[in-house]
């Protein structure tokens, strides 16, 4: 087997090579179909079978190589061959040498496919999953993919050799007869004037609408698929229906009325969601209200924060940040806006209805934004400790002295580090063995040393075994790291530990809308469920999703689910940011390492402290980094860690940099205010040039400098002394 890998890897590259230093291309262009399809033409005439069989070969060694030409072989087809047998020659030709390019890729470079085209692999293997054979054949009618990337990737997938088969021979059918034909047109071109022909002006348009009509045809059949059994509506009351006021909720509905549709919004609690309730909102409020204690304590400004009376202080000032905000988010702003609020418990009855109560809503298009809940564990005694939340955690009145936080992500760092600048003693418990498993191991060590700076006691490999309620306190019994049993005292525990979605009554079961395991909607690259008018975002799809994420998805969901039918828009999530609002912050664009290097991709890293930039003392010795991952060889940015206090603020640099595709050397250019630390995103292109400035033109211009200063006066004295001496 190794010594076959060998042989068809060496016919690659002697192919390869004979193919650009022969200069083979030159003969795949338009103007030599051109000007040989005469002589070709009585070639064929002369010998069929031989010229058929020549051409079939040709082919299929281009496509089996994934050489350019194959688009200009097809138009040759259509001149020497004619409609049917060009089509025929070209069908069978391009099915047989995807076929093999299939099997060298599953059979011989797995290794090297995966490392080329790891995303795409990664978005066909989605589709498989959700649409199988359908999902296949829609990439042959419409080329999402490019052929000769296509063929490899989908050798690494789970498809069979038969279904493969015939996906690429029935898919490709109508592309391949089109471009046949557009070559039969070409080669009669005698002048101008032929260009303005009925038949060719057929034949261009042809080209041009093929792939829209198919896109159109594919939606459609798949829409007819899922909605057979269900009579649909011939009035709509509403163009769009959002289920869940939470962030991803709210966005959608205003993306909606600002484009003049008629929005139901449905919310059986507060507007605003989790986020703006029991979430990011109060959390960050603690957070500052906590940083501002310490800081004057640090200035030796204030006392330490012991006291049950401060600590009831300190929440009666969340508790009043939080109302001010949640005045901002009204039902009667969004009925300003022309969106009808309605309050109660949604389900879905049909594709197109909803009902709230008694009434029963009809609406063309549906987007599902019910979001997140705490997740609650399945410990034995757990209910009888009184668990908080990030939902009641806000109600407490009196602090709790020993706090028992159960959790390892953003959420449970940030609130553990909080309440223990407030007053607690703060004890985290993770079953993993880091914090923050998802970030940088750099930044996962600052929050860990920031946490234990603050007597933040950290237990983490620790599996929560038991809660028990004892006359005098309660307490955990959890095993450890070596499989000792430990037992833990606290006063009240705080379950932080991620969060699961919040569906219940929601009628999936009745539309048969796909779930995963854990619960959430499974929806396509355009947030769309199996059923193309119904749509979901944020923790709906996604537990761990965030509020600027679902936000993000929304405004995506509403544009797609208002115009569908006319035009859609895939998801991007290239460029999504996420925070961990500890101190210092720790805020991340793109991808770590760790991602990198799982996708195989080739990358260089540029890091720049805070400690060595003036701005850092505007904080009091401000500590942290930046970490930037760029493309190896390139200034292109794959990915950010910022950490820092004001990381959040200044990681809005790059983020926008990675959205808009500027490089370092843009970043470069820019002009911050001094001293800020959005000044940090300059001293990481410089590093980064200082890293790629070439040698030999640096040493030519220190000796264009020189000479253009002149001679050095140390150097005139020496001449002169010299002749001086030498005059004497």
């Amino acid at each position: 087997m190794k010594l076959t890998r060998i042989l068809i890897i060496l016919g690659f590259v002697i192919a390869g090579v004979c193919f650009f230093w022969f200069d083979l291309g030159e003969y795949l262009t338009l103007e030599n179909i051109q000007s040989r399809s005469g002589a070709l033409r009585d070639q064929v005439q002369a010998h069929p079978w031989w010229a058929g069989a020549i051409f079939f070969t040709a082919y299929v060694a281009l496509t089996v190589l994934s050489f350019p030409g194959t688009v200009i072989l097809t138009l040759l087809a259509g001149a020497l061959f004619g409609l049917m047998g060009g089509t025929l020659l070209v069908s069978f030709a391009s099915n047989v040498g995807a076929l093999i390019a299939m099997v060298i890729s599953r059979f011989l470079l797995r290794d090297w496919v995966q490392k080329r085209f790891a995303k795409q692999i990664a978005g066909i293997n989605r589709g498989l999953e959700r649409d199988g054979s359908f999902y296949l054949f829609s990439l042959r009618l419409i080329p999402l993919v490019p052929f000769v990337l296509l063929n490899p990737a989908l050798g690494l997938t789970r498809v069979s050799v038969w279904t493969f088969w015939w996906t690429t021979q029935a898919g490709m059918l109508p592309g391949n007869a089109i471009y046949v034909n557009a070559g039969r047109q070409l080669a009669r071109l005698q002048s101008v004037s032929d260009i303005l022909s009925p038949s060719m002006i057929g034949t261009l348009i042809l080209l041009a609408v093929f792939p829209l009509a198919a896109t159109r045809l594919l939606t459609h059949y798949k829409g007819r698929k899922a909605f057979r059994g269900w009579q649909k509506p011939k009035h709509f009351e509403h163009n769009l229906v959002v289920v869940g006021a939470g962030s991803g909720g709210l966005a959608a509905a205003r993306v909606a009325a600002s484009m003049k549709a008629r929005v139901a919004l449905v919310e059986p609690g507060r507007l605003g969601g989790a986020a703006l309730n029991s979430g990011s909102v109060p959390a960050r409020a603690l957070m500052q209200a906590a940083n501002s204690a310490y800081s004057l304590r640090q200035h030796g400004n204030m006392a330490d924060v012991t006291r049950d009376d401060d600590f009831a202080r300190v929440m009666h000032q969340v508790r009043l940040t939080l109302s001010d905000a949640q005045d901002r988010v009204t039902a009667d702003g969004y009925r300003a806006m022309g969106v009808e609020v309605i309050t109660g418990e949604a389900q879905l009855i049909s594709p197109w209805s909803v009902q709230v109560g008694d009434r029963n809503i009809s609406s063309r298009s549906i987007i599902l934004a019910t979001g997140s809940k705490p997740y609650i564990p399945d410990i034995p005694g757990l209910d009888q400790v009184e668990p908080l939340t990030s939902e009641n955690i806000w109600d407490l009145e009196a602090r709790p002295d020993r706090l028992l936080v159960l959790g390892g992500d953003r959420n449970a760092c940030e609130l553990a580090q909080a309440l223990q600048r407030v007053g607690c003693k703060v004890t985290m418990l993770s079953e993993d063995q880091h914090l923050l498993q998802d970030l940088e191991p750099e930044a996962r060590q600052a929050v860990c040393d920031a946490l234990r700076a603050d007597g933040v006691e950290l237990l983490l490999d620790h599996v929560a075994q038991q809660f028990e309620r004892t006359d005098a306190a309660y307490q955990l019994t959890c095993m450890t790291d070596d499989q000792q049993s430990l037992t833990i005292a606290f006063d009240r525990v705080l379950i932080a530990m991620g969060r699961c979605v919040q569906a219940n009554n929601l009628g999936l079961d009745k539309l048969q809308l796909s779930v995963r395991d854990d619960g959430t909607i499974e929806v396509d690259e355009y947030l769309a469920t199996r059923y193309p008018n119904i749509y979901a975002v944020g923790g709906v799809t996604g537990p761990d999703t965030s509020i600027h994420e679902a936000a993000h998805h929304a405004r995506f969901a509403a544009l797609n689910a208002l115009f569908s039918g006319l035009r859609r828009v895939v998801v991007s999530d290239r460029v999504v940011p996420v925070a961990a609002f500890t101190s210092p912050e720790v805020a991340m664009v793109g991808v770590t390492e760790a991602q990198a290097k799982a996708a195989q991709t080739e990358y260089e890293v540029t890091l720049v402290h805070l400690e060595d930039l003036a701005l850092a003392q505007l904080n009091a010795g401000n500590r942290g980094f930046v970490k930037v991952l760029t493309e190896r060889g390139r200034d292109r940015i794959i990915g950010v860690t910022f950490v820092g206090d004001g990381a959040s603020e200044a990681l809005g640099v790059f983020v926008v940099a990675m959205k808009h595709k500027l490089g370092l050397k843009k970043l470069h250019r820019a002009v911050h205010l001094n001293p800020s630390l959005a000044e940090a995103s300059v001293a990481v292109a410089e590093a980064w040039q200082r890293a790629h400035s070439a040698k030999r033109p640096l040493i030519w211009a220190e000796r264009l400098q020189r000479w253009r200063r002149g001679r050095e006066p140390d150097q005139a004295q020496t001449e002169d002394g010299s002749e001086a001496k030498s005059s004497a």
